[in-house]
């Protein structure tokens, strides 16, 4: 099957565990650009990476990012698409959160608030994409594009009071840390990944997507060739046809070399 599009995660795919892109990965991006195929970066992360790894690698596509809340042009610095979480739903559990002590943060003006003092679960909530408020209220001057609840108290407590609106949930777990990205019912990776394609006059069955989590298994299931990382969850491994090796042993460039660059790969153990 001829591939036109690469549809890729960053976070336990692209990158490996040192948030790195090995040297396998970006030969086999580099053979596929080459070709004419058409590479998009489609993460749960803010712009602000997805921009940068994608102007290193030189990819011809806009970004997705926010779990499919947000579409950017880039090379063009225009926001494509912009799925927003309703104010009607974010305040009331924004000054739940707050009024309750839960340990959350806003992405919103493409950057992420969280508030003074407040707890840092990982070292890139220190990074320049972040920023400290004094009250959320200062921040929610209009609709957010999607608000994290981190930490398993966060995250049930969160459940209880309003996991029964029609929102879009996503939940993941690194290890021990567990959180969940709230968002507009619309908003998705396979859904932005869609629309993209529509776009670029891309039909589904040439589109080659990889990605190790479950918020990835629509994106997976929709595309004419899903790959799941080999240090996906079982779940998602037993969602989708194909696997490949993990993000710290080149599987997306195998995945690449075997299905765009026609190159014999051995099946991973």
């Amino acid at each position: 099957m001829r591939i036109d599009l690469i549809a890729l995660d960053l976070d336990g795919t692209l990158l490996n565990a040192a948030d790195h892109i090995s040297d396998r990965n970006g030969r086999a991006l580099s053979r596929a650009l080459e070709r004419g195929v058409r590479v998009v970066l489609v993460t749960g992360r803010g712009v602000d990476l997805p921009i940068r790894i994608s102007a290193e690698l030189g990819l011809n596509l806009p970004v997705i990012c926010c779990h499919g809340a947000l579409t950017k042009d880039f090379g063009a610095n225009r926001t494509l698409v912009h799925l927003p979480l309703p104010l009607a739903y974010a305040k009331p559990m924004v000054e739940y959160a707050e009024k309750n002590g839960l340990s959350i943060a806003i992405y919103a003006e493409e950057m992420f608030w969280r508030l003074e003092g407040s707890r840092v679960f990982m070292d890139d909530m220190r990074g320049p994409t972040w920023r400290e408020a004094r009250t959320f209220t200062d921040v929610l001057h209009e609709a957010p594009t999607f608000i994290r609840f981190m930490g398993e108290a966060s995250v049930r407590a969160m459940q209880r009071e309003f996991g029964d609106w029609p929102l879009n949930f996503r939940y993941e777990t690194w290890q021990e840390f567990v959180e969940c990205a709230v968002l507009n019912r619309e908003a998705s990776k396979r859904n932005a990944l869609a629309r993209l394609c529509a776009d670029f006059q891309v039909s589904p069955e040439h589109v080659l997507a990889v990605g190790d989590s479950r918020n990835d298994v629509p994106m997976l299931r929709w595309a004419g060739i899903g790959v799941a990382m080999g240090n996906a969850p079982r779940e998602v491994k037993e969602a989708v046809r194909y696997v490949t090796a993990g993000n710290d042993d080149d599987g997306v460039a195998m995945a690449i070399e075997r299905f765009v660059l026609g190159m014999q790969q051995k099946r991973p153990a």
